[in-house]
Order: structure tokens, then C-alpha cells, then sequence
């Protein structure tokens, strides 16, 4: 009898050690599979399908986190991230004023698109190391990511592109501006100090109250705007116009919200 519960207490050992995951094993065989997805994710379009299992990369990532990888794994991971970001600054630096906006965009919207099933995908090794050991929040640390390595370096030049792009309308569809200015006041708030005019179309509360002692002034702004307008074309009364604006309008909406699916909260 005593032979038989011996034999089952060692059966019972060598299955727990069969699944073992060695420093080797996380090293050759889970991470990798780690490294490829996020990388697919990294560089997907908005509204691709990936093909990718995420039951599979979750089911590797709770195993790592189970078999004491976690610290290991959240250095990997911020790692192989910015090393991506800092790619993305150096194309950005490379890009022609003209296409400087929308290429920011683009990657913005694009990063925190990722970020939507980057974060899922680690939640055990957020809830049972970041948060409990580092008392930080991956989103959080993902986000600051990309305002160190992307953002800070490229807001002295985008936004005075975005300035001189308000200035002439629709030189920047609604939507990219929209999206970029919201993004930035996400990334860091203070940022809208530097326009605040700008920031104060797309984010409440920027600037200070209106006061009666300037209304001429803002009636003043008022017409210059439609100056502008019927100096590019949108003149008054034009209602062929008007409906190519709305239409314009509708469509910026929709490439908006088809765009934002896995945008911005």
C-alpha cells in the first residue's frame, strides 16, 4: 500500500515538472509567440483581421505569469515596444511637410489601436505584477511610451503645422484634426497651452470665459472666419457648396468613425 502512494506522489511530481516553463523554455518557445503577435499588432491597419489566436497568446501569457516570468516578460515587452516607437519617430522625421500631419495621425491612431488588444492580452501579468509590484498600470506605462518616444520629439513641429493648418480651412479634414488635437491633450494635457485657440475647438474648458468687454473683438474674429471662407469658395447663399460641404462632412465622419474603432476611449 505504502509502495503504490509513493508511486502516485512521484507520478503526481514528474507532471508537475513536465510543465515546468524554464528560463529556456520562456526564452525559445513562449516568447517569440509573444514577440510575433504583438508585432502583427503593432503594424496592423485599423480593420484588419489578424491572424493571430488570441486565446493562444493569453492562455502563453497566463502560463509565463503562473511560472514566475512575469518580471522578465514586462521588460521584454516594453523593450520590443519602444524599440518599434522609435522607428515610427524616425520615419516621422523624414516625412515632407505635406504629408506631416496626416502621417502623425496615422501612427497615433494606429499605436492606440494596438493598445486595445495589447493590454487584454497581459492582464494577468498587469494584475499580478505591475499593478501589485510595480503599483503602475500597463495602459498607463504603454501610453507614456509613446509620448517619450514619439510625441515629445515631434510636437515642436507639428504644432505649428496644426496652427497654420487651422488657419486655412479644410487644408486638414475635420476628423485628423479632431483626432490629433485630443490625442495630444491625452498624452499631456499642458500641451494646449502651446495653442490654445486650437485645443479649445476640440477640448471644453481651455480657454477662460468669454467676457462682454470683448465681444467686438470676437465679432471681429467672427468675420475675418467668414472672410476666409468665401475666399476659398464657400460663399453665402451657395447651396450647391453647402451640400458638397456636408457631404464632405459626412464622409470625414464616417472614415472618422470607422478610423476610431480601435482608437482612441
Amino acid at each position: 500500500m505504502a509502495s503504490k502512494v509513493t508511486l502516485n506522489i512521484n507520478s503526481s511530481a514528474s507532471k508537475f515538472l513536465m510543465n515546468v516553463i524554464t528560463t529556456e523554455d520562456y526564452q525559445h518557445t513562449y516568447w517569440p509567440k509573444l514577440d510575433s503577435a504583438i508585432d502583427q499588432l503593432l503594424t496592423q491597419s485599423p480593420g484588419d483581421c489578424i491572424p493571430i489566436s488570441y486565446e493562444q497568446i493569453y492562455s502563453c501569457v497566463y502560463k509565463c505569469v503562473c511560472q514566475q516570468h512575469s518580471e522578465q516578460m514586462y521588460c521584454d515587452l516594453i523593450t520590443k515596444i519602444t524599440s518599434h516607437l522609435r522607428r515610427v519617430s524616425e520615419e516621422l522625421q523624414v516625412s515632407s511637410p505635406d504629408t506631416y500631419i496626416e502621417r502623425f495621425n496615422a501612427a497615433l491612431s494606429q499605436y492606440m489601436g494596438a493598445l486595445q488588444s495589447i493590454v487584454p492580452l497581459f492582464i494577468y501579468m498587469n494584475k499580478f505584477y505591475i499593478e501589485t509590484k510595480l503599483n503602475r498600470d500597463l495602459k498607463d506605462d504603454l501610453i507614456k511610451l509613446f509620448t517619450e518616444q514619439v510625441a515629445e520629439k515631434h510636437v515642436p513641429t507639428l504644432m505649428p503645422l496644426l496652427i497654420e493648418a487651422q488657419s486655412t480651412p479644410f487644408k486638414v479634414t475635420p476628423s485628423t484634426m479632431a483626432n490629433i488635437v485630443k490625442g495630444l491633450y491625452t498624452l499631456r494635457p499642458d500641451w494646449a497651452q502651446l495653442a490654445p485657440s486650437l485645443f479649445s475647438k476640440f477640448i471644453p474648458n481651455i480657454l477662460p470665459p468669454a467676457l462682454e468687454s470683448k465681444l467686438s473683438e470676437y465679432a471681429a474674429q467672427d468675420q475675418k472666419l467668414q472672410r476666409e471662407l468665401m475666399q476659398n469658395g464657400f460663399a453665402r447663399g451657395d447651396q450647391s457648396r453647402k451640400r458638397a460641404g456636408e457631404e464632405l462632412m459626412f464622409n470625414g465622419s464616417a472614415s472618422s468613425s470607422c478610423a476610431n474603432t480601435r482608437g482612441f476611449r
